[in-house]
């Protein structure tokens, strides 16, 4: 048994990472609201004050079956989820740290009610502060109300307010361009460098000043708006907005032996925050979010394994091989030093 979500995964991996992190989450005064408590503390004490405890609600929880050789099937049950909304944020807060982070809108029922309007008032008011705002998703249920909630206008109005979008690429198929996820998922549409465009640069266009998408096996694409956007993006903006400007390029994973999938997506996105928030390149920064992610499937829960900065920026140097990604689209390259492929939209000059 283990905590989970985006702000367990995320968070207490920032932790692990060496980031200083503080965690904003709901549960219930009831028998695994105590046991949330006790996991997370075991990380550091301090990690649990920011959560709130509400009383006569039951915790959310979630039974995780995850077989070989397939991807996660989860029971799931929302509890405070379901109540949590703008409110709930402590904006004083927010006033002092460099990034927010905000995962799994379709998992939380105010976010999604009502077109998003408490999504959209939430990430308003938070980017109001002059943080770096940062927003993950999750799959929603095709056959239940977050599956039919109207996802284009919510993000539409989100996005404006949001720095770094960073979602799978499932998951923005699913919510918004449902004929192509359904195309992707009956094996009929590859997921190709001219999709992951494509689909990328109609996010940019919504408002985020840095897109980074999940792709699973395939790795990690990276989209970024002009040096002009990007100066907007808060306080954990890099310090060098031209060298994250009009970037586009795709990272392969790293080899592993997997064990299991738990909080690999949430991994990575930590590997890539706390590379931001370290200054690194944007280069560096993917490869830090696939290095972070490859490690967490070497264990069978979220946090596992993680390792410590260095001794993942050392597994790195010392010629940690990755997985081969085969690419045949005009327009792109392999850069053999950096262990990526280049798009014909990044205008870097390398």
């Amino acid at each position: 048994m283990s905590t989970g979500g985006a702000v367990s995964n995320t968070g207490q991996a920032l932790h692990k990472l060496g980031i200083d992190t503080r965690l904003m989450g709901k549960i219930g005064d009831d028998i695994f609201g105590r046991a949330i408590l006790d996991i997370v503390r075991r990380s550091s004490p301090h990690l649990t004050e920011g959560m709130i405890i509400s009383p006569g609600e039951a915790s959310s929880y979630t039974i995780i079956l995850s077989p070989p050789n397939t991807d996660r099937l989860f029971l799931h049950c929302p509890g405070p989820n379901d109540t949590f909304g703008a409110d709930d944020i402590d904006y004083n807060l927010l006033n002092q740290v460099d990034l927010f982070h905000f995962g799994y809108p379709p998992l939380m029922k105010r976010f999604y009610q009502a077109n998003g309007a408490e999504l959209v008032e939430m990430f308003r008011r938070a980017k109001a502060t002059g943080v770096t705002t940062s927003l993950d998703m999750a799959m929603p249920d095709p056959n239940a109300p977050s599956g039919q909630a109207n996802w284009p206008a919510i993000l539409k109005q989100t996005l404006p307010y949001v720095d770094l979008f960073v979602p799978s690429i499932e998951e923005v198929l699913l919510t918004l361009h449902p004929a192509i996820f359904a195309s992707v998922s009956e094996g009929q549409t590859p997921i190709t460098p001219e999709l992951l465009s494509n689909i990328a640069a109609g996010l940019l266009a919504m408002g985020p000043k840095i897109v980074l998408l999940k792709a699973g096996h395939l790795g990690m694409y990276l989209r970024t708006a002009d040096a002009a956007a990007l100066q907007q993006a808060g306080r954990a903006q890099p310090a060098d907005t031209a060298r994250w400007a009009n970037r586009e390029f795709w990272v392969p994973i790293f080899q592993t032996n997997p064990v299991g999938t738990t909080g690999a997506g949430d991994s990575a996105i930590a590997g890539f925050l706390a590379a931001l928030l370290r200054d690194y390149a944007p280069t560096d920064s993917v490869t830090m979010a696939a290095a972070v992610g490859a490690c967490n499937v070497e264990a069978h829960d979220a946090l596992g394994g993680i390792r410590s900065w260095a001794d993942t920026v050392a597994r790195i140097e010392a010629g940690w091989p990755r997985q081969p990604l085969e690419l045949d689209t005009p327009g792109w390259r392999f850069d053999q030093t950096r262990q990526l492929w280049i798009g014909p939209c990044d205008t870097f000059d390398y």
